[in-house]
């Protein structure tokens, strides 16, 4: 049982990883222009279909796609904050923008079913069979793969944030964008690059998707819900707050698979949401941890 458990808490911080970079662009959305991006995992399915495009068209390994995928998403955000969403009312925004992302969502889920059918794909690398020992623990290798570059992605966002001017820029206009604005932030500029940057990192996210799941058009439905929950309980607009929500989650997730199945064990993000709306709206990680990002 120790080496199971083992195992569960190795697996359970690789999952987390993931889902911290998976979720990131969900909470830029909402921190530079209150936008809940329903169709963001949708874009996470598109990328993962394009890596594994890629993949069989070249048989170079997929995350070699990002040269062009990560370019082309960031100015496809641009090019929608900037001909779709800032045409929407500021006093209706959040929610018009539900609507307007979930139509979206469906064009793309369309668009993947007219051009792939609803055929279920999978990439097969050289080491997707292979795995190493940790701890004791048999973990896979695309596993490890897909939580380094979750890391080495959300690192690299951690320090244009910090050490740029751009990310002292985007960190004020999340805190407050009144204020940023009469500091001279042009706020719609750095909506549209925020908007693209979180649109690149669903490019980044749905590349590790793909090495290690099966995809198909509808998928993006599965992970939408729990996206949200890491979210909200990480605190809306709080970037490390949803790291950390993201973590301890896919911890929770990894370990009650244990007593629970991998079903049920899914119903810790929608536990978790309840939980949150219910005793502290504000999400559990935010405020002043936002502040210090």
């Amino acid at each position: 049982m120790s080496a199971l458990i083992t195992q569960a808490v190795i697996l359970g911080i690789l999952l987390g990883g993931l889902y911290a970079l998976l979720a990131a662009g969900l909470t830029l959305y909402f921190g530079v222009m209150r936008v809940v991006m329903i169709a963001h995992s949708a874009f996470l399915i598109l990328a993962a279909y394009l890596a594994w495009a890629f993949h069989r068209a070249t048989g170079i390994d997929p995350l070699f796609s990002l040269i062009a995928t990560v370019p082309l998403f960031f100015l496809l955000g641009v090019v929608m904050q900037r001909f779709l969403l800032s045409r929407l009312k500021p006093v209706t925004l959040t929610m018009m923008s539900v609507l307007l992302t979930f139509a979206i969502a469906l064009i793309i889920e369309g668009m993947l079913g007219f051009v792939w059918t609803g055929t279920q794909r999978r990439i097969s690398l050289s080491y997707s069979t292979a795995s190493i020992e940790i701890f004791g623990a048999n973990i896979a290798v695309v596993k490890l793969v897909a939580f380094g570059l979750a890391a080495v992605s959300l690192l690299a966002l951690y320090l244009l944030m910090k050490a740029t001017s751009f990310g002292q820029a985007l960190r004020a206009t999340i805190q407050h964008k009144e204020a940023a604005a009469l500091l001279g932030i042009d706020t719609e500029k750095v909506a549209g690059y925020g908007f693209g940057l979180g649109l690149a990192t669903a490019a980044i996210g749905g590349t590790a998707l793909s090495l290690d799941s099966t995809i198909y058009p509808s998928l993006h439905w599965h992970w939408i819900g729990p996206l949200m929950a890491i979210i909200v309980v990480g605190g809306l607009g709080s970037i490390p707050g949803a790291a950390i929500a993201a973590l301890v989650l896919g911890l929770s997730q990894s370990l009650l698979q244990i007593p629970l199945g991998t079903t049920w064990a899914q119903t810790v993000f929608y536990l978790a949401l309840f939980i949150t709306l219910m005793v502290r709206p504000q999400g559990f990680f935010g405020g002043r941890l936002a502040q210090r990002f």
